[in-house]
């Protein structure tokens, strides 16, 4: 059976029937504001001046990658489960501090 190539057009209405949930991790920045980056999708970083608008970045962000690597036929990223992320102190002995 011979597959045909789907159309920009068909491709466009694909991406935007499905969904799709990435790990989004917001850092607050020196200047204010959130630097956002999802570790799943190589290269996308984003900001945005509170934490709304930095979500409502990222969202249109993934969108925008997503879509970008459907049109162009490549494959989409799909994270694998759920990251865990936890703060871990470490002290230095006063010698090397």
């Amino acid at each position: 059976m011979r597959k045909t190539k789907a159309t920009k057009r068909e491709r466009t209405t694909r991406v935007r029937s499905a969904q799709y949930e990435y790990t989004v991790v917001f850092e607050p920045a020196e200047e204010g504001g959130y630097v956002v980056s999802v570790p799943a999708l190589p290269g996308l970083h984003t900001e945005g001046d509170t934490f709304e608008e930095a979500q409502a970045m990222a969202a249109d962000a993934i969108r925008g990658y997503i879509e970008g690597c459907i049109l162009e036929g490549e494959e989409v990223p799909i994270e694998h489960g759920y990251a865990i992320t936890q703060r871990i102190p470490v002290q230095l002995s006063p010698a090397k501090a």
